[in-house]
């Protein structure tokens, strides 16, 4: 897995199955018997690019929370991970014919309860607005991917403006 991961990251949708044994040391039989298909190496590479990224969340953003910062430091870490893995984001894009790169399934439900997780931390802290919801990070994270994907801005530009905009208003009463 580690090896598909580095030549997608390398080199997008280009990578075949014979590369990705050679790049793992194994026989192409090897690869075929773990996954049938290079879908099911796409989809695979894309179910542990999440798995790492709910372990990040896991483990840096909700149990070291600084000030209620998880979901700062949860929409950075993601935007790293596209930033420096648009091969990959681009052959799952190729492999499922759109600009879906979400995770789906079960995975998709373990990402939305830390999110959710990561929110209550945020508004409890005081660091995040009351309406904040899971679908709003969705759409954030949505758009965090299309400006890497396109490299049409500062992805990092994006995030501090995001965050600002989740900030609690406090409403002048006169």
């Amino acid at each position: 897995m580690e090896a598909a991961r580095a030549l997608f990251a390398e080199r997008g949708d280009d990578v075949q199955m014979p590369e990705v044994a050679r790049a793992a040391g194994v026989g192409v039989g090897t690869v075929y018997r773990h996954f049938p298909t290079r879908h099911a190496l796409i989809e695979a590479a894309a179910e542990h690019r999440f798995t790492q990224i709910l372990d990040f969340a896991r483990t840096e953003c909700l149990r070291h929370p600084e000030a209620g910062q998880g979901l700062a430091q949860y929409l950075r870490h993601i935007g790293e991970v596209l930033d420096s893995d648009r091969g990959l984001s681009a052959s799952i894009e190729a492999d499922r014919g759109s600009a879906e790169t979400a995770p789906r399934g079960e995975m998709r439900g373990q990402l939305e309860s830390a999110v959710s997780a990561l929110i209550e931390q945020g508004q409890a802290a005081g660091t995040i607005r009351e309406d904040s919801t899971v679908a709003d990070v969705y759409m954030l994270v949505g758009c965090l991917s299309a400006i890497i994907r396109t490299n049409s801005g500062d992805w990092r530009r994006l995030i501090d403006i995001t965050l600002d905009g989740l900030r609690p208003r406090k409403c002048n009463s006169a």
